[in-house]
């Protein structure tokens, strides 16, 4: 919907930076608020990206994703696979088990599980669509923020001027380091070896969410293993002291795989990563002059236990779009400032929540500290009598949610 905006001529209203999901989901954000977009993207047109990456949608991600462009929030989510059935367990031995009743198909399901790289062709689909302007093989060299403007400079020597700049350029964000903004926080003690294996789709798996803790066959290393539309992901947890090439070499990849998963899964390996997992947030979301704006891990990096790193980018970007339309809607610079300083603020105290919840979660596998090496293996003895133990090791590697906390969901 057209709406009147304080648009300069010759400038152009806003720019995104970056074209991957958060990208596309600021530019599917500000074409939904009446805004034209053009999308700066470091890599060529076409360009092919290694594994799966994220694959775990929350529902209110897709609820944005539709709201934004309807129909998308439904096609990510029919190409996905819903699991149903969660089990974990304490060694051999299983100390929990919950199957969810199947959704009504008129509701978009709690959760969908989908490789970022096809949820990527989908929301690229959508942003041609809706008019989005990209520009491929635009690798930023520079940015100038001032009061007015900012001047992005990329390495072929081409200048853009933009009233507005959307910061979705990722972990190494050229534009936050530019803009005056640092990462703060810190890093995981372990590493973690993360796999992508195809299915079998003529005898595949059952689709569940399996974790399991010291499992026998690894070392009594904790391991995860999830389902995503036509593969899995299996996540090894190491040792502070274990030596990450004893585990990420290709062969011992297989060998591991092959115990944690049917043996013919280790011929079946598409991804292999090895991460210690950031846990950090940007001093500020936006700079001195209120005029760029990040988002998704350029803002934030966080363990990937309870999914919070793309759900919580694609609120960033919805936020970041109606804070940019509400500051083009007034002519009065105060009110244009005080709406990306409400954006600012409110994105950040939902990453400190974030990080604090995935910190929670990766403290609890990593069980540094006696007392919580007690926890759990009390809790892994209650379970034999009682699901409520069970419960609680079972939601544990995730982190607490918002709506456990009595307040308002906020990734």
């Amino acid at each position: 919907m057209a709406v009147q905006m304080s648009i300069r001529p010759g400038v152009l209203p806003v720019l995104v930076i970056g074209a991957g999901p958060v990208g596309m989901t600021s530019a599917l954000a500000l074409r939904a608020e009446g805004l034209p977009v053009t999308v700066l993207e470091a890599g060529p047109d076409g360009r092919e990206r290694p594994g799966s990456r994220a694959i775990f949608y929350h529902r209110q991600t897709l609820q944005h994703w539709e709201a934004m462009s309807p129909g998308l929030g439904w096609r990510i989510s029919d190409a996905g696979l819903v699991w149903n059935t969660k089990r974990t367990f304490w060694g051999e031995r299983q100390v929990y088990e919950r199957t969810y009743q199947p959704q009504v198909v008129t509701e978009l399901p709690h959760s969908t599980n989908l490789a970022q790289v096809d949820a990527e062709r989908l929301m690229f689909e959508a942003c041609k669509q809706a008019g989005v302007e990209f520009v491929w093989s635009a690798e930023v060299a520079g940015v100038s923020a001032g009061p007015d403007e900012v001047v992005v400079t990329t390495a072929d020597g081409t200048d853009r001027r933009a009233q507005y700049v959307v910061a979705a350029d990722g972990a190494r964000s050229v534009v936050r380091e530019a803009a005056g903004m640092t990462l703060e926080g810190n890093r995981s003690a372990n590493s973690f070896i993360i796999v992508d294996v195809l299915e079998d789709a003529e005898r595949p798996l059952r689709p569940e969410r399996v974790y399991y803790y010291e499992h026998p066959a690894v070392g009594r290393r904790n391991v995860l293993l999830v389902p995503f539309a036509g593969g899995w992901r299996a996540d090894l947890q190491l040792r502070p002291d274990d030596d990450a090439d004893r585990f990420n070499e290709p062969a011992a990849v297989a060998r591991w795989v092959a115990r944690v998963l049917p043996e013919k899964y280790a011929d079946r390996i598409s991804w292999i990563s090895t991460y210690r997992f950031l846990q950090v947030i940007a001093s500020s979301f936006t700079d001195a002059h209120r005029r760029v704006l990040l988002v998704g891990e350029a803002a934030h990096l966080f363990a990937p236990f309870g999914a919070r790193g793309l759900n919580s980018g694609v609120p960033d970007a919805a936020e970041a779009a109606a804070a940019i339309s509400a500051a083009l809607r007034t002519a009065i610079p105060a009110e244009a400032a005080g709406a990306i300083d409400a954006f600012a603020e409110r994105r950040k105290a939902a990453a400190a929540y974030n990080r604090e919840a995935a910190g929670l979660a990766l403290a609890h596998m990593q069980a540094d500290s006696i007392a919580t090496r007690w926890k759990r293996r009390a809790a892994a003895s209650a379970a034999i009598i009682g699901q409520r133990a069970g419960s609680w090791l079972d939601s544990s590697p995730y982190g607490p949610r918002a709506a456990e906390r009595g307040t308002e969901a906020i990734y």
